[in-house]
C-alpha cells in the first residue's frame, strides 16, 4: 500500500491539512469539505507508506483514508486552555 499524496494547507483554518491522492486531486472531493476547508494551498508531495513517520497522524490510518474515500483531514490539534491565556494577555508592557 503506497500512495504518492500531495498535502494542502488550509486556507480558513490553522494547522489544518487535507491529505488526497496526487493523482486523483482535489476535483472528485465533496463540496462541503472544500467549502469547510477553504481554498487549499499546497505544501508538499509524499510517498506514503504504512511504515511512513509523520508527525501528527498515523500513516496507516491516512493510506486507509486515502484509499476508501479519497483525502484524508488532519484538523488542527486540540489548544491547552492555559495556553490560551498567553493569547488573551496584554501585549503591552507596563512597569
Amino acid at each position: 500500500m503506497r500512495v504518492i499524496t500531495e498535502i494542502f494547507l488550509s486556507s480558513k483554518r490553522d494547522e489544518m491539512y487535507l491529505y488526497v491522492d496526487k493523482q486523483k486531486g482535489t476535483k472528485e472531493l465533496p463540496e462541503e469539505l472544500m467549502q469547510y476547508f477553504g481554498k487549499p494551498e499546497a505544501v508538499m508531495t509524499l510517498l506514503i507508506t504504512p511504515t511512513t513517520k509523520l508527525a501528527r497522524v498515523d500513516a496507516k490510518e491516512v493510506c486507509k483514508a486515502l484509499i476508501s474515500k479519497g483525502y484524508y483531514l488532519q484538523m488542527p490539534p486540540v489548544r491547552e486552555e492555559y495556553l490560551l491565556d498567553l493569547y488573551r494577555a496584554p501585549t503591552e508592557s507596563r512597569y
